[in-house]
């Protein structure tokens, strides 16, 4: 459960931090060119180098990553990430090292955190009909990220007043978390004097994001008219809800109606083109639809309704009924339902995954151990194949080779919390107590859990004792993790 009150206090010292190591900074005039951000638009100056917005993104995500829930779904992750980084790389992105996560939360939001951090929750799927839109609002945060928006808008703030900035990031990832208004209370709560021009200066920031995310949306490939569209369905969606209702997304994004005229001026400037449905996306939004649901049995009822009718893509809500009817205990079913879709598409991911969930969930791990191992020595690495794989492997009493296979992954993908979580379990299973707690300790320095990361090795250390190497590896990490702490506590 988000509790609001933690989170306030973990920003206010997160950024209490930050504040006092600029303010020392800049007590040394000649000291402070790392400070200095290059000239964007109307500013000259900016108060964060795009290095120190990296390390701020990186302990922001930790401490919301320890608040929130986000999702364990490795081929979501993958899909979105990689449709990001096509995004980004025609983008005006100068620094692309790029973190996503995506949160639990059926409602419709985007947000862009200083230093390359991007978020969603997974109900934007549900409002974005095709990859076109829901790449439209990704662009849209990119260029949040490329132009500087948040170190710009600090400096405009230090401009017009004296800014608590503890206050603007707490109420910054209120904005970010919430499906309230306790992001906005507490903005205003903190900036009522300069309330009403740093809404204007937010409206002009959106106005920039559109204009370069259209572009970048055009030099990628994509359809610039699904801006508009995705606006104006929007716009819609609050006509007739209450300020309570009305999506996140457009509480921390201002919309109107001059804002969608002006991004419909400008898509008019490209040529209309018809546009075969992405079944990469729509794949993914079946998994969402899965997902958000409140039980799978709706999931598949809802699947059923779509198939017999005339759905936006037959295929994709025949995958959703399979992994609807997976999830519902129906294996036979859903196997019925993949072989007509698969059949086409053999070597599709999405597929061979299903078709491995079905074995798990007719109690055949070993079967499916043995599907998963054959296409990663196709494609080795891949990560949705890989935890499924370790998955399977634990559920057929095989932890050891599971360990052997997560440990090798985690070089790969060291930032996925879920996977050190994993590989926590299939350690402790397979007896190896002491990589349990080394585990569990990068698990909490994901989720910003430093204390019970320190713990955690702690326990490690004093079962390491008699083995040199393992030990020095563990005081090193436990070094690493102070480090952390002091730099979060000297903010």
């Amino acid at each position: 459960m988000f509790n609001v009150s933690v989170f306030i206090a973990r920003a206010r010292r997160l950024i209490s931090a930050i504040g006092f190591s600029f303010i020392v900074a800049n007590t040394a005039a000649a000291n402070t060119q790392e400070f200095k951000l290059p000239n964007l638009g109307e500013s000259s100056t900016s108060v964060f180098s795009s290095e120190f917005e990296y390390h701020l993104g990186r302990a922001w995500l930790r401490a919301f990553r320890g608040q929130v829930p986000t999702i364990d779904d490795p081929l979501l992750f993958d899909y979105v990430e990689n449709l990001i980084y096509k995004l980004a790389s025609h983008s005006k992105l100068e620094d692309r090292r790029i973190d996503l996560v995506i949160v639990d939360n059926p409602t419709m939001n985007a947000f862009a955190v200083p230093g390359g951090v991007i978020g969603i929750h997974n109900g934007l799927l549900l409002w974005a009909q095709t990859q076109d839109e829901f790449a439209t609002v990704l662009a849209h945060e990119i260029a949040h990220l490329s132009q500087r928006h948040f170190s710009r808008g600090v400096e405009y703030q230090q401009k017009m007043q004296p800014l608590n900035l503890a206050a603007m990031l707490a109420s910054f990832v209120l904005m970010a978390t919430t499906g309230t208004d306790a992001g906005l209370a507490a903005l205003s709560a903190t900036q009522a004097a300069a309330q009403d021009s740093a809404l204007s200066y937010s409206r002009s920031n959106e106005q920039e994001a559109d204009r370069i995310g259209m572009q970048t949306i055009v030099d990628a490939g994509m359809d610039p008219h699904a801006a508009p569209a995705m606006f104006e369905r929007m716009l819609r969606a609050t006509r007739y809800t209450t300020s309570e209702q009305i999506p996140e997304f457009l509480r921390s994004h201002p919309l109107s109606e001059n804002r969608i005229a002006d991004t419909r001026n400008r898509a008019r400037k490209f040529p209309t083109k018809a546009r075969v449905p992405n079944l990469d996306y729509q794949l993914m939004r079946a998994r969402v639809i899965t997902e958000l649901s409140e039980t799978p049995d709706l999931a598949v009822e809802r699947f059923q309704g779509e198939l017999d009718g005339t759905p936006y893509s037959r295929e994709a809500a025949t995958y959703g009924l399979v992994i609807a009817l997976t999830a519902s205990g129906r294996a036979d079913e859903a196997s019925l339902e993949l072989s007509a879709i698969w059949s086409t598409q053999p070597n599709r991911l999405e597929y061979i995954l299903a078709d491995a969930g079905i074995d798990m969930a007719r109690n055949q791990p070993g079967q499916a151990a043995k599907k998963l191992a054959r296409r990663l020595a196709i494609s080795p690495g891949n990560h949705p194949l890989t935890m499924s794989y370790a998955r399977a492997l634990m559920k057929n009493q095989q932890p050891h080779i599971a360990a052997e296979v997560l440990v090798k992954q985690s070089k790969r993908w060291p930032n996925d919390p879920s996977l050190w979580y994993l590989l926590a379990e299939v350690q402790g299973l397979s007896g190896n107590i002491i990589a349990l707690h080394e585990s569990r300790a990068e698990y909490f320095i994901l989720k910003g859990s430093l204390d019970d990361a320190k713990e955690q090795l702690t326990y490690a250390l004093k079962l390491s004792q008699d083995n040199y190497l393992v030990s020095a590896k563990v005081h090193q990490r436990l070094a690493d993790v102070t480090k952390m702490q002091e730099r979060m506590e000297a903010f």
